[in-house]
């Protein structure tokens, strides 16, 4: 859908925006200047209020979407309001004036239609909430739950605190071992460490008034430092049963739908904590925050399933030998665990990151929110508007949906008094989070058009500064090879942006900007790219040399170990290792390799040793031959069925063996298969298991 099919209200805020309204129709290829308004919000309401039996509206303004959907409702209209920001994105800048082009680009952008919706991940809370952490503060929070939520709590450390005078939420004690879950559905395990039992004590008050050295307070909790082993609250508890100083049973679990955690150290130690889960700690002010939010999660909630995953060409591992483990390493919140040969994701534990597929080599794993084509078909609208309405040198500024967009606007605000806001060939480009920019993101990007891609960091991204900085590496390495002198990707802390945009020297672009479209198979966006990235090169060469890791490489046969087994096929997840029908050879097609290491562990020589670099040109796609060897023909019917090299190490390491003494059991290793059958038919008086005795 364009432009053409939508209503446009742009409001140039006051005339603090210079927005050349013959310009912006032509870069937008409307037939006519566009209308710009000075009030829409406030004299001008009206004129937008008379454009609401339009099918769709496009209005760049976001500070006044609130206003503007108020409007909407009160009349009725069925139409759809789309907002984009080009005041602080582009109008409020020391180059204002010269931000035509970006303007351009980002209502072309607004315009495109929305992404398909993914799937759903369900949560259902009910609202019992479990409190961990010290007594008093613990037993506190319960009480305040009690009229919003059903509370439970597990008391970590007695601190003085008394039990409510009466039983209205459940009170245990203990050693938290583990928590686990979402929201809705965690599971909290710990042991009974205090020989006072909570639930099963009625609070008589017996032990506390026999204890001779008052180590029961009405915490009913033994101070076991006090304690001198008397055991007269034993007696004194009597058939209740509640003081056991030598209890079997210790383990306890329960679940719950909500976990407030106050301990000193948060029992789940990641940088992003499942939904549900809060540890504020001891500040009380956090511990307000907290509890407010967690009033909150109650009822049923959805979130959208960020991912796909195809484990067919995973590069984990196969047959119980690691290969790849890079998503599993970087995942924040531990949603992905090893599953034999594949990885299985939790979809109510995953945060939408999309760091899993941007580490992920062979494109198994992908980021589904939005899909690589819809974010490709983004790249080429905003950037190809950009080009042709006059624009140069783009630098597209990726930011997350929340902090990154709050900082990112927070420049274009401040441009008075000192402030610049952000330069003219600046792109602000949002996105739900910044580690789903991959190597296939970056070049893309640059095929289409940028010049250089900035991404602005904020705290919540600090796990993911390091596979961030790897995959930029990697495209530059790719870049500067292929003589695109400069430097096009950065990282920079979102609260430095004003600065360092400001500071950047464009990088060579390319001159010929790519037509196709990015795929959701991450290989074959990254084939599209580096081939297009190889034919418009001011260099040209055959081979990058790239730093271990890489996802691209070849394989080094030590050709005097390697007995053409085969093993390394096998295990090959992604068709790189390839058979020979006619003889014995082992074949590779580089483009298809991922560096996984399977080969490696798998080889039994040792005889293979990864390289990484990337092979430019038709030949990565071709097959080679890596090693190949002198076919052994079969002693019976001579077909050829192995290597000469690998039957030979074989007989010779069985020479002498027990089960193959005489000369007919070494030389039916010497036959194919089918003749091996045969001649087993065929030897009536060969011995058998069921010669011998038991």
């Amino acid at each position: 859908m364009s432009l053409k099919d939508k209503t446009l209200k742009l409001c140039s805020c006051n005339k603090t925006i210079a927005l050349d309204a013959a310009a912006l129709g032509s870069a937008l290829k409307l037939g006519s200047p566009i209308t710009v308004h000075t009030e829409l919000c406030r004299k001008e309401a009206g004129q937008l209020q008379a454009a609401l039996g339009d099918e769709t509206l496009l209005v760049g303004c976001t500070q006044e979407a609130p206003l503007f959907g108020e409007l909407a409702e009160a009349a009725g209209s069925k139409a759809e309001l789309r907002f984009v920001n080009i005041r602080e994105a582009a109008g409020w800048s020391a180059e204002g004036r010269q931000a035509t082009p970006k303007i351009a680009a980002l209502l072309a952008a607004a315009a495109l239609p929305e992404p398909e919706p993914v799937p759903n991940v369900e949560y259902k809370s009910g609202g019992q909430v479990l409190v961990i952490g010290p007594a008093a503060a613990a037993l506190e929070w319960a009480k305040r739950f009690s009229t919003n939520l059903q509370p439970s709590v597990l008391i970590t450390r007695v601190d003085g605190g008394e039990l409510p005078a009466e039983r209205s939420f459940p009170v245990w004690s203990g050693k938290p071992v583990r928590v686990s879950g979402w929201l809705g559905a965690f599971e909290v395990e710990w042991l009974q460490e205090n020989p006072i039992d909570l639930d099963v004590c009625t609070r008589c008050n017996k032990c506390i008034d026999v204890c001779p050295e008052n180590a029961i307070d009405f915490g009913y909790q033994i101070d076991l430092e006090k304690c001198k082993a008397h055991r007269q609250c034993v007696a004194a508890c009597g058939e209740i049963g509640a003081v056991d100083f030598s209890r079997a049973q210790r383990a306890r679990k329960e679940s719950f739908d909500l976990v407030l955690d106050l301990s000193k150290e948060p029992l789940l130690r990641m940088p992003d904590l499942p939904q549900g889960y809060l540890a504020p700690g001891a500040d009380p002010l956090e511990q307000a925050l907290a509890a407010a939010k967690l009033t909150q999660l109650v009822g049923e909630f959805e979130k959208p399933r960020f991912f796909l995953y195809k484990e067919k060409i995973c590069a984990h591992a196969r047959s119980g030998i690691e290969g790849c483990n890079r998503c599993l390493e970087l995942c924040s919140t531990g949603a992905i665990r090893a599953d034999g040969d594949h990885v299985k994701v939790e979809p109510h534990l995953c945060a939408g990151c999309g760091g899993c597929a941007t580490v992920c080599p062979s494109g198994a794993m992908t980021y589904a929110y939005p899909k690589m084509s819809d974010l490709g078909v983004r790249l080429k609208t905003l950037l190809s508007t950009y080009r042709e309405a006059g624009g140069a040198d783009a630098c597209l500024v990726f930011h997350n949906s929340e902090s990154g967009r709050e900082r990112v606007q927070a420049v274009g605000r401040k441009a008075v008094r000192g402030g610049r806001g952000l330069p003219a060939r600046a792109i602000p480009f949002e996105v739900f989070h910044i580690a789903s920019i991959g190597l296939d993101t970056l070049l893309g990007a640059i095929c289409y058009g940028a010049s250089q891609v900035v991404v602005a960091s904020t705290m919540e991204s600090a796990h993911y500064v390091a596979a961030l900085r790897e995959q930029m590496a990697l495209g530059e390495a790719i870049l500067n090879a292929l003589g695109f002198e400069g430097s096009h990707f950065f990282l920079f802390e979102a609260d430095a942006l004003e600065k360092e945009l400001w500071g950047l020297k464009p990088a060579m672009g390319m001159a010929k900007t790519a037509t196709f479209n990015l795929s959701p198979e991450k290989r074959t966006t990254l084939d599209f790219e580096l081939d297009h990235l190889a034919r418009n090169a001011p260099r040209k060469v055959d081979e990058i040399p790239l730093p271990a890791g890489a996802p691209f490489g070849a394989l080094r046969v030590n050709k005097q170990t390697c007995t053409l087994c085969k093993a390394c096929i096998g295990a090959c997840p992604e068709s790189a290792l390839l058979d020979a029908a006619d003889a014995p050879r082992l074949r590779f097609i580089e483009r298809n390799c991922v560096q996984c290491g399977l080969c490696a562990e798998t080889c039994p020589e040792d005889a293979i040793q990864l390289v990484p670099r990337l092979l430019i040109g038709a030949q990565a796609k071709e097959p080679v031959t890596l090693n190949e060897a002198e076919p052994f023909h079969c002693v019976r019917c001579g077909k050829p069925f192995g290597a000469r090299k690998m039957v030979d190490n074989m007989l010779g390491k069985l020479d002498g063996h027990s089960m193959f003494a005489g000369d007919g059991a070494l030389r039916r290793l010497q036959m194919c298969g089918d003749c091996r059958v045969v001649d087993m038919m065929e030897n009536r008086a060969e011995a058998t298991i069921f010669d011998f005795k038991k």
